[in-house]
């Protein structure tokens, strides 16, 4: 009798073993048949809209070109474009081990995702037009984008639409040091084409692409409004609607790996020459001025955060030099083209105090910014165009504004209202794409996948295999 059935549960047993065989099998058949269709549709669809977007390539009217500004400006591309690598590695090494890869994916992913979007309409929204709240699709999938220049600028509009991309690819990654460490991938993925469409197209068309921010003398040389009080507001909203990490102000969490942090700000500070030199869109006097006052920023940032740390702690830290370097960077960077060396430096070093203070005492206001978005790039995006309002002059370039120092307070009421609008603009926005996205997919792997890290949960694999 136990012969029997134990030979009736062998067979139940290998029954269903066969049945999963199979149904594995017929998936991967399934998945094969949707990679092929996908594929032949690409080169379809692909191939109509090559032959369509030809006629918009325009190569009568290059007089204008200026090689030297071309080349600067390429230079300055590639500078940006490796900021969002940097940042993978400056993020990387400051959280858990078991999440470095997971950490180092948000940032490496939205290359790829936002370059496309940027393509296919996100640079007509943000530049297209000059309506109050958001462009057209005048120059989606680079319709009316020629080799020539436009609106009176020397270099390719084509070279300008890849410069404006490098920036969109970097803002949304800087919102991952928010979460780090307990986002779903999949989840992440539909967050980076939401907020890119809905929140940094409309900003950046505010700011940049003749919107309403800029009508009423708003001014962001290089994205202090645009990506990092923008990054700074969704990370709060982010820390709001996730919520901590598991462990939180119980378990120490300190970065793994300090030198990995070490060489993406290092990276970052490099970067950041092609970020604020570059937004002059020329080589000449303005390029130049931008590059010094983004290395005078960045240098009394770092200054006045140890010595502020020195002063509250009794050491100063690398983890706080780093912190001082992307404090002032950030505050220097909406004020770089339209004020003298001497304000830069002021500006870097109430930057630094400022977000020393915000970082140090983050947990009396019981959120986990797991990577200090906020109090760095939040915080100092907005004390930095708040003192651009007080230290903009014409002196420095004309296309400016005079601030309060120089006797004029139209532009920092201006700096005051653009401030706050993007602030509220973004946090809020960025509440509804999340709550959505809980709805759809929820926000948070779960607690043993966020225990197991997400290097092995989401991606199946290690940063680190040395056994020591």
């Amino acid at each position: 009798m136990t012969k029997s059935i134990n030979e009736k549960e062998t067979t139940v047993v290998l029954s269903k073993i066969k049945d999963d065989k199979t149904k594995k099998k017929e998936l991967r058949i399934k998945k094969v048949i949707i990679f092929t269709v996908v594929l032949f549709a690409t080169l379809i669809v692909g191939s109509f809209f090559a032959i369509k977007t030809t006629k918009f390539i325009n190569l009568d009217d290059l007089s204008s070109v200026n090689n030297s500004d071309t080349g600067f400006m390429i230079i300055s591309s590639i500078l940006v474009m490796l900021m969002t690598p940097a940042l993978a590695l400056f993020y990387g090494g400051m959280v858990r081990k078991k999440n470095a890869l997971g950490t180092i994916m948000q940032s490496f992913v939205a290359l790829g995702i936002v370059s496309v979007i940027w393509f296919l309409y996100g640079y007509s929204l943000a530049f297209g037009g000059d309506g109050n709240i958001i462009g057209n699709f005048n120059f989606a999938m680079l319709k009316n984008v020629s080799l020539a220049p436009s609106d009176g600028l020397t270099i390719p509009h084509q070279l300008f639409f890849i410069f404006q991309m490098m920036f969109a690819c970097l803002t949304p990654a800087l919102i991952t040091g928010a979460f780090a460490e307990r986002f779903k991938f999949k989840s992440y993925l539909l967050f980076l084409i939401l907020w890119v469409t809905f929140i940094y197209c409309p900003l950046a068309h505010w700011v940049w692409g003749g919107g309403w921010i800029s009508k009423i003398g708003g001014i962001d040389f290089a994205g202090g409004l645009v990506v990092h009080i923008a990054s700074g507001a969704a990370a709060l909203a982010c820390c709001i609607m996730l919520g901590a990490r598991k462990g939180y102000k119980t378990e120490n969490m300190p970065p793994h790996n300090l030198t990995l942090t070490f060489i993406g700000l290092m990276f970052l500070w490099v970067g950041w020459f092609g970020f604020n030199a570059g937004s002059a869109l020329s080589s000449g006097t303005l390029a130049t001025t931008a590059f010094i006052n983004t290395q005078l920023g960045a240098a009394s940032g770092l200054l006045a955060w140890l010595g502020v740390e020195c002063l509250h702690r009794g050491k100063p830290t690398v983890l706080g030099g780093m912190s001082g370097t992307l404090a002032g960077l950030v505050g220097i960077t909406p004020a770089c083209g339209f004020v003298t060396p001497i304000s830069a430096i002021v500006i870097g070093i109430i930057t630094g105090m400022i977000c020393y203070v915000l970082t140090t005492f983050k947990g009396v206001f019981n959120y986990d910014d797991s990577l200090d978005v906020i109090g760095i790039h939040g915080t100092g995006g907005i004390v930095g165009s708040i003192l651009t309002g007080i230290f903009a002059t014409t002196l420095i370039n004309s296309d400016g504004a005079n601030g309060l120092l120089y006797g004029s307070f139209k532009l920092f009421n201006a700096q005051i209202i653009s401030t706050i609008a993007s602030i509220v603009f973004s946090f809020f926005g960025t509440l509804l794409i999340l709550y959505i996205i809980d709805k759809i997919s929820g926000l948070r792997v779960s607690e043993f996948e966020e225990m197991q890290g997400l290097d092995i949960s989401q991606h199946g694999e290690n940063a680190y295999r040395l056994q020591i």
